[in-house]
């Protein structure tokens, strides 16, 4: 797992007006949330999560689901941008999107308009699905099955319509495993 300044070393290397204190703390932060955490593979939870922002909240993204954090103490710590932000990734984590046509399309209209306000949230939920797909073998047949069908009919077309073409074939052949 790449530890903290190797993160930041990597991020600063593309971007070197980097606001350091930023990662670091969300780094932090996420780590010390998420603690002993592990996924289903049995890897530590914190090895599934680059502008400053988009990267905080990519270490984030699960802190408000899966955590005792508050979206109120991600305001105060990270800022109410990084904060909407992250409470958009919850609120579409929230969203049940197999189900029958009619709430399906509804569904697909929240998610929109979720990431209207800020398309990093959609980059973040398309990288996180993406990571997810890649280790969706440790998941019970009825949950890959259900996970695999969410990512045809929902993220593997909407990177494609995001012109992240690569990301929808990888999506689409994981799923079709």
């Amino acid at each position: 797992m790449m530890r903290q300044y190797e993160l930041v070393e990597k991020v600063a290397a593309y971007k070197p007006d980097l606001d350091e204190a930023l990662l670091n703390r969300a780094y932090v932060y996420a780590m010390q949330k998420h603690g002993a955490q592990t996924r289903a593979s049995g890897d530590p939870y914190f090895s599934h999560p680059l502008e400053e922002a988009t990267v905080a909240v990519a270490l984030l993204h699960d802190t408000i689901e899966d955590t005792d954090a508050t979206r109120k103490e991600i305001d105060h710590l990270f800022g109410p941008k990084i904060g909407q932000l992250v409470e958009g990734l919850t609120k579409l984590k929230r969203l049940d999107l197999v189900s029958k046509k009619a709430a399906q399309a509804e569904n697909l209209r929240k998610l929109l308009l979720a990431i209207a306000d800020d398309i990093r949230v959609l980059l973040v939920k398309l990288a996180d699905r993406l990571h997810n797909m890649r280790t969706l073998g440790h998941m019970a047949a009825d949950k890959r099955a259900r996970i695999a069908q969410e990512t045809m009919d929902i993220y593997a077309p909407l990177a494609g319509r995001m012109g992240m073409q690569d990301m929808r074939e990888e999506l689409e052949n994981l799923a079709f495993k």
